[in-house]
Formats: C-alpha cells, sequence, structure tokens
C-alpha cells in the first residue's frame, strides 16, 4: 500500500511540474497598442495577428442597401475603440509566416479577439480555429457590424488582389 501512496505521490508531482513548466513557456506581451487593422496590432517591436479571426483589410470596402462603405477602416476604428489607451496583455500561440506573434489578447480580462467577432467586426477564421465560430453567428443573428450588409471574405478580398 504504502508502494502505491509514493508512486501516486510521484506521479502527481511529475504532471504538476509538467504542466507549471507548460505554462513558463508561453509568452506574454504587454502593453500599449498600436492598430494596424481590425486583426493585426503591434506592441513596441512586437507585431502580433489576433488568434482564430479575420478581419477587413483597410482598403476592403462593404455595401449595405447598394451604399458602399470602408469596412476595413471601421473595424480597425472599432478596434482603436475598444482598447482605447489601455495597456493589452497578449498571450502568443504561435508565429505565422511572416514572423508575426500569433495571439488572444485581453483588455480587463476580457478576450478582445472574441469580442471583435461578437461584435460582427471580424469573423471567425475557421482554416485556423473554430474558437469564435458561435460569437459570429450571433453577430450574423443580431446583423451587426459587417453583418448589417454584405461583404466579401476578408481572406478572398486578399486573394482576389493578388490575381
Amino acid at each position: 500500500m504504502e508502494q502505491k501512496i509514493l508512486i501516486f505521490n510521484f506521479l502527481i508531482t511529475f504532471f504538476l511540474i509538467l504542466f507549471s513548466s507548460a505554462s513558463f513557456s508561453e509568452k506574454i506581451i504587454e502593453g500599449k497598442v498600436k492598430i494596424i487593422d481590425g486583426d493585426t496590432i503591434h506592441i513596441e517591436k512586437n507585431k502580433i495577428r489576433l488568434h482564430g479571426i479575420d478581419a477587413p483589410e483597410i482598403d476592403q470596402t462593404c455595401t449595405i442597401k447598394d451604399k458602399v462603405w470602408n469596412c476595413g477602416i471601421e473595424s480597425s476604428l472599432e478596434l482603436k475603440k475598444l482598447i482605447l489607451d489601455n495597456n493589452i496583455s497578449c498571450v502568443v500561440s504561435d508565429i505565422d509566416k511572416y514572423n508575426r506573434y500569433i495571439a488572444e489578447c485581453f483588455i480587463n480580462n476580457k478576450n478582445i479577439n472574441k469580442l471583435m467577432v461578437r461584435n460582427g467586426w471580424a469573423i471567425a477564421y475557421r482554416y485556423y480555429s473554430l474558437d469564435f465560430v458561435e460569437d459570429e453567428k450571433l453577430a450574423e443573428k443580431d446583423k451587426i457590424g459587417l453583418w448589417q450588409g454584405q461583404f466579401q471574405e476578408p481572406y478572398l478580398f486578399r486573394k482576389s488582389k493578388k490575381n
């Protein structure tokens, strides 16, 4: 019986060390933000792409009842309003092919990525993540942000500009 208790304690200790060291390896970037567009920010020299979301490009337009509007600019302005002049904290999960950090960012414990999708200013980027699909469905149902009218999905807009 003592041997089982020792093995159990060893396993518990091993897993605690394993998981605590994994959390220390997470990179966290904090500070004041420069908004690049609706899904890209800079904190000092760190370029950060918001994980799991895709926002319109700055030069992208959308339509509401046949009226063209600058939804790319509006999306980046909405991100700016959300952050204001506050410090944010970003938890990095990866680095993309453009050498940007991929991260979920938070302001006052609120997930900025999630809020951009829930408020309709970005869509869930299903190619990389399904994290914000439900938020997108709610924004579409509520007809807010981009969902007020028609828009081309941002990745399709980028692809069309390459041709």
